[in-house]
């Protein structure tokens, strides 16, 4: 008599609902896009730029690099020698830019170099800067000035 009795399966399929998966899709894509903090270069050495009169904006930032020449900055708001600066580190070693640049050039073909130079900083240093740029076949460069006061 055991093999009288059969279950009953049913019919129905059971199926995640999806109705609220585009809610929940914008809700994380706007807790992304406001929690997102754009990152800043912290400065390691002091860049006091030159005044010029004939100034030209560059309205495409994210083509730019930036590599930053002055005196490095040490604690005590004391001053040391002129050192170069790309990203977040001082470059130790200059034949390093070459590489480093070629390395940036081949991620992004339109990429322009933007040199910020301190005033006072030795004309040597940003010659020997603009030899491995050229190396690196960086040959978009741009100066950063400031604005001269009329």
């Amino acid at each position: 008599m055991a093999g009288h009795f059969q279950k009953k399966r049913g019919g129905s399929k059971q199926e995640v609902p999806t109705s609220a998966m585009p809610d929940v899709i914008f809700i994380l894509l706007f807790f992304f896009m406001v929690t997102t903090v754009l990152r800043e270069v912290t400065l390691k050495v002091r860049v006091n730029l030159t005044q010029a009169e004939n100034i030209e904006k560059i309205e495409q930032k994210r083509l730019l690099s930036y590599v930053y020449i002055g005196p490095e900055r040490l604690p005590g708001n004391r001053l040391g020698e002129d050192k170069v600066q790309i990203d977040d580190a001082i470059v130790e070693d200059i034949g390093g830019i070459r590489t480093l640049m070629y390395d940036k050039l081949r991620e992004q073909p339109k990429l322009i170099v933007s040199l910020r130079v301190d005033e006072n900083s030795n004309f040597g240093l940003l010659t020997d800067v603009q030899e491995e740029l050229k190396r690196a076949s960086t040959f978009r460069i741009n100066y950063s000035t400031r604005r001269e006061m009329n």
